[in-house]
């Protein structure tokens, strides 16, 4: 996986990173179907009632899965050669908590890490007594399969620098050091959890003092609750990306991230920056809430990174959001911006897959559209991801519809010899590979017509345009 990522690292430059948005249109393969050019599973949710998920790298030919069950009692694992094939692969549970005692309340987002040859499942838990006396646990397996439950047995509590509401422990190795980042309420500070970072003596005990990186401060953050939890490390472009949720875990939980060079020095607090906004939120449009407490892995081609998270159908909820059952779990494509930050767009909803079109004559600009006014545009480098993402709808005889990913009650429309993506009867297209790679758009209404790049506007017309999908 290193040495493909690394080539594919260089050869993008300044341009399009990671393979992710694509190879630059002169370079991408054409006879790729949409599922291979988007390369992650479409089935969402992935796994119903499964919060706070986390799936690991492949390791040894397979995936694993853990994450949070509605009755907050056990920890589960479940293992497949794909991504896709966790959503129907057998569940075993692992552990079970106590009936009394420590660990005998709330069981609260696993994860599951391969470290020096050995699984180690980082969870928290609270006691029988007091449910929300919520601490960190390890448990550690020698097998090679984390499903066998036989091979699990307890490190004990990760004792942190002081004892207090303690959780989403997640861990990550970095310039031949191995890293804590967890949620902590802290004395004296009036937030419900703030992320620390320390160093590690070994997989279940810190080998130095917490440096904290984030607290809530921004609107977007206290919520219901001042919240800064499920922290994830990412290590792309010479950065080192940690994402993190924030507010109640209603419809309000978001995302935000957090960024420092991968030279710096991460027990200082001066090396991390918090982007202002929040990089993943809420989507009327496609029917997804409170998205969140997400995690990282890559594709099978060993490449393109994977945003696996958390979230709702429905906004309304019943009693106390904690108690509902449906925060599922899902999967989508991670992309990439140009100066190499991640660019996370929507969650995309439900639907096949998912593709980028660019012209053949503008390396990395996209066909992008304006939800305002339904122009359709082809920019360089746009960063509002959702509106440069579309799905192929069948149509008759085999041609197809595009329809939007961030509106999917609209599709590419041509009136007039105008293009626009709004509400209405879609135009329908067909599809054509040319001889000398590339794709065209022909309105099947009318064979003499087709899309074109034409100074940045995408317009219709009797000339053929050549684009690619990525």
């Amino acid at each position: 996986m290193t040495s493909r990522r690394n080539l594919l690292l260089g050869v993008a430059g300044a341009g399009m990173l990671g393979g992710l948005s694509a190879a630059g249109p002169a370079t991408a393969r054409d006879d790729r179907t949409d599922a291979e050019i988007y390369g992650v599973p479409t089935l969402d949710p992935l796994i119903s009632q499964r919060a706070d998920p986390f799936i690991t790298p492949r390791t040894a030919g397979k995936y694993y899965f853990t994450g949070s069950v509605p009755e907050y009692d056990r920890l589960v694992v479940r293992g497949a050669t794909t991504i896709a094939g966790l959503a129907t692969a057998t569940e075993s549970v692992v552990w079970r908590r106590p009936a009394t005692g420590p660990m005998g309340g709330h069981i609260w987002a696993p994860e599951l890490h391969r470290i020096d040859g050995r699984w180690y499942i980082y969870f928290a838990a609270g006691d029988s007594d007091d449910v929300f006396r919520i601490r960190t646990y390890v448990l550690e397996s020698p097998l090679a399969d984390p499903a066998d439950p036989a091979g699990w047995t307890l490190r004990g509590r990760l004792a942190t620098e002081w004892d207090g509401f303690t959780l989403d422990a997640t861990t990550f190795a970095h310039r031949g050091r191995r890293y804590l980042v967890w949620a902590q309420s802290e004395p004296e500070i009036a937030v419900n959890s703030s992320l620390y970072i320390a160093p590690m003596a070994n997989p279940w005990t810190l080998g130095g003092k917490p440096t904290r990186i984030a607290t809530p401060t921004r609107d977007w953050e206290i919520q219901g609750f001042r919240v800064n939890e499920g922290p994830a490390v990412l290590i792309r472009n010479g950065r080192v990306f940690v994402t993190f949720s924030a507010s109640a875990t209603d419809a309000r939980y978001a995302m935000g991230l957090l960024t420092a060079s991968a030279s710096a020095d991460l027990m200082q607090r001066a090396s991390w920056t918090k982007t202002p906004q929040p990089v993943f939120t809420t989507n009327e449009q496609t029917r997804r809430y409170g998205p969140g407490h997400n995690s990282f892995t890559v594709a099978e081609d060993g490449v393109t990174d994977v945003l696996v998270y958390h979230a709702r159908d429905y906004r309304d909820i019943v009693g106390d959001p904690l108690y509902d059952p449906n925060r599922h779990t899902r999967v989508q494509k991670l992309y990439w911006h140009a100066d190499g930050t991640p660019m996370f767009g929507i969650p995309v909803g439900s639907g096949g897959p998912i593709v980028r079109i660019s012209p053949s004559d503008a390396r990395g600009a996209f066909i992008r559209h304006d939800p305002a006014t339904g122009a359709v545009t082809v920019p360089v480098a746009p960063r509002d991801l959702e509106h440069t993402q579309f799905r192929s709808l069948p149509g008759t005889g085999g041609a197809e519809m595009i329809q939007s990913v961030s509106h999917p009650d609209r599709h590419v429309r041509v009136t007039a010899g105008t293009v626009t993506v709004t509400t209405g009867d879609p135009s329908v297209f067909r599809r054509t590979r040319r001889p000398g790679g590339g794709i065209t758009f022909q309105l099947a209404a009318d064979p003499a017509v087709y899309l074109r790049h034409e100074r940045g506007t995408l317009v219709a017309g009797d000339r053929p345009g050549t684009f690619t999908l990525s």
